[in-house]
């Protein structure tokens, strides 16, 4: 079945002329023929069937909702949950003609959302007719964002937009420090924000500013990086720390130079080279902690609960689909997410800065980000400390 239900036949209102409050609640198999009947008023074709219906309302993982208006079902809200990630996908939803301009649609949206939030899901998705431009302003009203588009998607061949939306978000707890959140201003400074914003969760007075986070990459950075200007390794943001009176501890899992699998020139090999015995020249005249080793989550998860900020490096694949290395700060960790604040927003392709703060990752999936590289990964963190006593 082409799931294709998002459509101009279906348009969840864009702006209610008059508003009502709908009953939601799951359906049930006494919705059967209600709901069977509303399908075919509003579908010609790929319609769900009885049988579907049936099997949808029994599923314990995805869920079906329905609206109700003086005990009439008026609408409906199909949400399948992915089974081997923290997505959910609105699959159709369907408005009784009659019903349209009241709000219901947007009370269907805002339910399922709330469902798909409960199950732990962390971002909703939908596609939509590229011509539906009535429920494409309801989307964005709600704060969906368009992210790819599907041509040739519906059987008239018409493209489909997608577009998805975060909808669990962190609450604070005073069991981790507040992590103030900054963005990167430059393509290659993810490592000095994020180690800004390390250090201005334990130190308030710490300079957040694009000139820090300049000087930091000036210091911290390995000088060559797949292609352009050098990224920062755990080295160097550690040493940049410590300048800066914080305390400090690196975890890396392998000794020597690192990232010089990123160029091919021997010269360029050697200057990494030298890069990273100078770092380690400038670590030994410090107290600073260098750990050849793992970073657990459960040890992540003790430093925050002690006032301490990892700044970690993860292969932002599961981010961005981009198989380069990235440095981000934890500021929370749970029985479910490990929350990160990314300091990399792609504004071209709508996100804002409330979608990269407090990130929920979930734990399996962070596991695997944290670490870069296909043989032999490396794993690097950097620990930041309260500011040493003098």
């Amino acid at each position: 079945m082409n799931p294709s239900h998002l459509d101009t036949q279906s348009d969840p209102e864009t702006c209610a002329a008059t508003t009502i409050r709908p009953h939601l609640r799951a359906a049930v198999k006494t919705d059967l023929d209600a709901l069977v009947a509303l399908e075919e008023r509003l579908f010609d074709t790929d319609r769900i069937s009885r049988r579907s219906f049936r099997r949808f309302i029994t599923m314990p993982r995805d869920r079906l909702l329905v609206a109700l208006v003086d005990d009439a079902l008026v609408g409906y809200c199909l949400v399948f949950m992915h089974a081997a990630t923290r997505l959910a996908r609105i699959y159709s939803i369907g408005v009784a003609p009659e019903a349209r301009g009241q709000g219901i649609g947007e009370a269907l949206i805002l339910g399922a959302e709330a469902t798909a939030q409960s199950a732990g899901r962390i971002v909703m998705r939908l596609e939509v007719r590229s011509d539906n431009e009535g429920a494409i302003a309801l989307y964005r009203r709600l704060g969906y964002r368009q992210f790819g588009t599907y041509r040739d998607y519906y059987a008239d061949h018409g493209d489909a937009l997608r577009f998805e939306r975060r909808i669990l978000f962190y609450e604070p707890s005073q069991d981790f420090p507040l992590v103030p959140y900054y963005p990167q201003t430059t393509e290659f400074t993810c490592g000095p924000a994020a180690l800004m914003m390390a250090m201005a969760a334990v130190n308030q007075k710490q300079p957040v500013t694009t000139l820090e986070e300049l000087r930091i990459w000036r210091e911290a950075t390995t000088i060559f990086m797949l292609a352009g200007h050098g990224g920062c390794g755990p080295h160097g943001l550690a040493l940049a720390a410590w300048s800066r009176g914080f305390e400090a501890a690196a975890y890396v899992s392998k000794e020597g130079p690192l990232f010089t699998q990123t160029v091919r020139h021997a010269d360029k090999k050697r200057v990494l080279e030298l890069v990273h015995q100078g770092f380690l020249r400038d670590i030994a005249e410090t107290d600073i902690q260098l750990h050849h080793e793992y970073l657990s989550l459960s040890q992540m998860s003790a430093a925050l609960a002690q006032g301490r900020i990892p700044v970690i490096l993860i292969s932002s694949w599961q981010l961005s689909q981009s198989r380069v290395p990235h440095w981000v700060t934890v500021c929370a960790v749970d029985d479910q997410f490990v929350y990160l604040h990314d300091p990399e927003v792609d504004s071209a392709s709508g996100e804002t800065i409330a979608d990269k703060q407090y990130l929920p990752i979930d734990r399996r999936i962070f596991e695997r980000m944290k670490q870069y590289g296909k043989h032999s990964p490396l794993q690097a963190a950097v620990i930041i400390g309260p500011k040493r006593k003098t």
